[in-house]
């Protein structure tokens, strides 16, 4: 079950929370209205980047593709100049090779495979986070499930958030997003809408499994490129 305090309500977003509130392994929790997760900003009503603002977010990290913002530019730069807007494409080096792995039958594994060979990617990503000034950032690609849910299940593992929660919060993009793209793409067939929303929490215990044949989060961000500084900074995001 989702935590309604959670969910954010930006209109016409169909698929934003807060990431605080989700309890941790050693019985503290995360910390509230730090980091957010959501679908595409391009989405927003005038009212929703006024609802946006209003919540106090500082920080929006724009994930998609140079592509995808071409074809539905962010509303930030124009309607709400003072949030800063960072442009941090997340796999686009590899737009195919994703569309295919996310399709794919093994669709629990691809967060494995994201996770070994889009580590670049995903350093800076994590860099433009840890070095984000304090204040609520949010962070989105397109239908905020795939590359979204990523950056949001390894922030949350940084945390010590409990395994069941990570993947819970994952599973949550179905929920949210099922009903409306039913109605918005209601000339597809049904069960091809409900499959590519779908986010099996399976998805995660693969990644957490991963992480942990990795020496843990900790490890695997040195790997990836990070330093102690950026790992603290990115840990304090949701932890006191």
């Amino acid at each position: 079950m989702h935590n309604s305090e959670r969910l954010l309500v930006f209109p016409s977003l169909l698929n934003a929370r807060d990431l605080g509130g989700y309890p941790t392994t050693d019985g503290s929790q995360t910390r509230w209205r730090s980091l957010l997760r959501s679908d595409d900003l391009a989405q927003l009503t005038p009212e929703g980047v006024q609802a946006l603002a209003e919540y106090g977010v500082k920080t929006v990290v724009d994930l998609r593709w140079s592509e995808e913002i071409a074809l539905n530019p962010s509303p930030i730069a124009k309607q709400a100049p003072q949030i800063r807007y960072v442009h941090a494409s997340l796999l686009a080096a590899t737009p195919a090779k994703w569309r295919e792995l996310s399709k794919s039958c093994e669709k629990e594994m691809w967060k494995c495979v994201v996770l070994e060979q889009v580590r670049s990617d995903l350093k800076d990503v994590l860099k433009v986070i840890a070095s984000a000034p304090a204040g609520p950032l949010l962070f989105h690609c397109v239908a905020g499930k795939d590359r979204t849910g990523i950056i949001a299940a390894l922030m949350l593992t940084l945390a010590d958030v409990k395994p069941e929660s990570i993947a819970s919060d994952y599973a949550e993009s179905t929920q949210m997003l099922g009903d409306a793209y039913l109605k918005r793409y209601k000339d597809s067939d049904p069960q091809d809408v409900l499959e590519n929303v779908r986010c099996p929490e399976e998805g995660v215990h693969n990644m957490l499994a991963y992480l942990k044949s990795q020496g843990g989060i900790r490890e695997y961000f040195k790997k990836i490129g990070l330093n102690e500084m950026e790992i603290a900074r990115l840990r304090g995001r949701l932890r006191d």
